[in-house]
């Protein structure tokens, strides 16, 4: 069981992701994985790109937990997350979510649940820059909604 978490500034290679991955197992049979990149509409429309911060230490401590909660609900090998701070641009990568397990139902369930996850749980805030101005970005209720959904009642 390997698991990897890193926030950082800096862009990440996602082939290089999905080959840490592959390396997880011989038992491997499955890997899903989601890139999220900077678009230009969000919130506001015009979007030129995002300003994201965290809290250091707590953030990551959220992820490897969320992780956690995937593991008890799939059968999966390995887990890496990478979310990205600071000032992005259009067109960059923001997260990248990659989940490997021995079948591809496993992987593709706890691989949402991570990204619905990281909507929700994990203590990120974003910001919009635009060309009137920068635009605090408040959590959707469709993310809310998907996040839910992993919760029955």
């Amino acid at each position: 069981m390997t698991d990897h978490v890193l926030v950082a500034s800096a862009d990440f290679d996602a082939a290089e992701q999905l080959q840490q991955l592959r390396q997880t197992s011989n038992a491997t049979g499955a890997i899903a994985t989601f890139t999220g990149l900077v678009r230009d509409y969000g919130d506001h429309s015009n979007v030129t790109g995002l300003f994201l911060e965290h809290y250091p230490g707590m953030t990551e401590q959220v992820i490897h937990g969320l992780i956690g909660d995937a593991r008890k609900r799939w059968d999966i090998q390995s887990a890496r997350v990478i979310h990205r701070v600071g000032t992005l641009t259009l067109g960059e990568q923001i997260v990248f979510v990659g989940v490997s397990s021995s079948h591809r139902a496993d992987a593709f369930a706890a691989c949402e649940f991570l990204m619905d996850a990281l909507k929700t749980s994990a203590p990120f805030w974003k910001k919009e820059l635009t060309r009137d101005g920068e635009h605090w970005v408040e959590q959707k209720d469709s993310d809310r909604e998907r996040g839910a959904r992993w919760h029955p009642k």
